[in-house]
């Protein structure tokens, strides 16, 4: 196996001493992982970090292997942790994506919608410019592995706090029911921290 592509990281996680496992979405080759070999290291850390664009290459001997990954950074999104908002609203995204997502099925319209939900968030001055993107890409993933029938209606772009809070509220009963509710973990705890800081700051 030999894949060179862009791709968004989705998911870290530390393997052995010094490596990670990273995941990452690309739009013709779906949710790849592979090993990053100093993963852990200072000088790769910024780099391997959820919501960031990067070039990725994947080497395997066979299709089944984890292979081993390389990253070239092509847009970072670390300034955007900063904001604890905008922190938390990259990791539920990411964490949705490597959670919901089958490995190396291509769904190139949730990689279109999950690089505009990033640049939203980059461009938007405050939540406020990003929560409809979100709401949107929660009810795409759940359209796309074939749950449409759990989608509330959707807010317009320009929709009021309230509309979008009850919207992620009812995109969220779908989720946990079809794609969470025998693997909450760390991914839907991501999202109840979002919510709780959404409604913390319109409050």
């Amino acid at each position: 196996m030999h894949i060179r592509a862009p791709a968004i990281v989705v998911a870290i996680r530390a393997h052995g001493e010094h490596g990670a496992v990273v995941r990452a979405l690309t739009a013709e080759h779906g949710l790849q992982a592979g090993y990053v070999r100093g993963g852990r290291s200072t000088r790769l850390r910024p780099i391997l970090q959820p919501g960031n664009t990067v070039i990725g290459e994947w080497r395997a001997r066979t299709d089944d292997q984890l292979g081993s990954l390389t990253l070239e950074l092509t847009e970072s999104r670390a300034p955007l942790y900063a904001d604890p908002l905008a922190a938390a609203a990259i990791d539920w995204a990411c964490a949705l994506t490597a959670s919901a997502l089958p490995e190396a099925q291509p769904y190139p319209r949730l990689h279109a919608a999950l690089e505009g939900v990033l640049d939203a968030i980059g461009a938007a001055p405050s939540a406020r410019g990003w929560a409809a993107a979100l709401v949107r890409y929660e009810a795409l993933v759940l359209r796309e592995l074939g749950y449409a029938e759990a989608m509330p209606g959707l807010p317009g772009g320009d929709a009021a706090w309230p509309d979008l809070l009850r919207a992620l509220d009812a995109i969220g009963a779908g989720l946990h029911r079809h794609l969470f509710a025998d693997r909450r973990g760390h991914a839907f705890d991501a999202r109840e921290r979002l919510l709780t800081r959404l409604k913390r700051a319109v409050a």
